[in-house]
Order: C-alpha cells, then sequence, then structure tokens
C-alpha cells in the first residue's frame, strides 16, 4: 500500500475540518469547534483495477500558521497539500493564493491544489470575475471548486491528488 501525507492548508473556518469529515467519515456537521495543532485522519483512495491501494494519512491543520507552518515540524514529510479557501470570503481565497505560492516554493515538485469551498452558497458569492484572485486563475494552477455539505468534488479532489503524485512517483 503506498501511504502518502496530504496537509489541509487554510485560513480558520473556511472548511478543512469539514472536507475531511466529509472525505472519512462521509458526514457534515453543521458546528465544530476550532481545530487546535492538527488533527489527522486516514482515507483510501480507491485505485484504479491493476494499481497499488493509495492511503492519505491527511493532516488537518488549524489555520493559524501563515507562513509559520512551513519552518513547523508539521510540513516534514508533507507529500502534497489541499489549500482551501472559503468562496463566499475573498480575504481567505488571497491567503490561498500566498499559502499555495509558499508551499510551490518550499516543497519544489509536490502536489498541491487549491479547492474553492462553499459552492454550495452560491448565492452569496458576487458575480464579478474579480473575486476569485488572479493567481487562482492561472491554467496550471490546480483549482477545484468543492462543497463539504453536499460533497460535491469532495472525492474527486484527493482522487486527482492520488493519481497525479503516483505518476510523478512522489
Amino acid at each position: 500500500m503506498i501511504v502518502r501525507k496530504v496537509m489541509l492548508l487554510g485560513e480558520m473556518a473556511v472548511g478543512k475540518t469539514s472536507i475531511a469529515n466529509r472525505l472519512a467519515f462521509d458526514r457534515f456537521g453543521e458546528s465544530y469547534k476550532s481545530t487546535i495543532g492538527t488533527d489527522i485522519y486516514v482515507y483510501d483512495v480507491e485505485a484504479p483495477p491493476g494499481d497499488k491501494p493509495f492511503r492519505f494519512l491527511i493532516w488537518d491543520t488549524d489555520g493559524s500558521f501563515e507562513d509559520a507552518m512551513f519552518r513547523s515540524h508539521y510540513m516534514r514529510g508533507a507529500h502534497a497539500a489541499i489549500i482551501v479557501g472559503d468562496l463566499t470570503r475573498r480575504k481567505t481565497l488571497e491567503s490561498q493564493l500566498r499559502l499555495a505560492q509558499k508551499f510551490s516554493e518550499e516543497l519544489p515538485g509536490r502536489y498541491f491544489s487549491a479547492v474553492l469551498n462553499k459552492n454550495d452558497l452560491r448565492d452569496e458569492i458576487p458575480e464579478d470575475d474579480d473575486w476569485v484572485p488572479e493567481g487562482l486563475r492561472r491554467p496550471f494552477f490546480p483549482v477545484i471548486e468543492t462543497s463539504a455539505k453536499s460533497g460535491h468534488n469532495i472525492r474527486q479532489t484527493f482522487q486527482d491528488a492520488a493519481e497525479t503524485i503516483a505518476r510523478r512517483d512522489l
């Protein structure tokens, strides 16, 4: 079995824990306590026929670290990052872009993607194209909209990560 460490990064209250709970337990709760430090979840990705089973150790971080996260022991051994922003709060998307750039600098060649969470609240999102920072709209930058509440694209996000990590042999 292939085991890989994946970091869930992003500001507080963007839905990192909700994503982890939807993925690991297929559930969504309306209320959560803020994560303090890091919680670790296990998720087994469905392997295509003939491929080895793939397990993710998902480190759900508390979001208060910002750039200091990259100097902490939490990042040691990380194979990938799912960097989460809240579609309804532009400030979190700007922070998400900074975290993605920093992850790319600190761990070059490692897989990362930007998850724009809470797309079930689309009616609260301005129609303005400038809402999503330009850096998140580049073609080489993997961006996916999700909803931890409905489960929309949650499993697909981690399936894509597993396929890319396996292909790159990370």
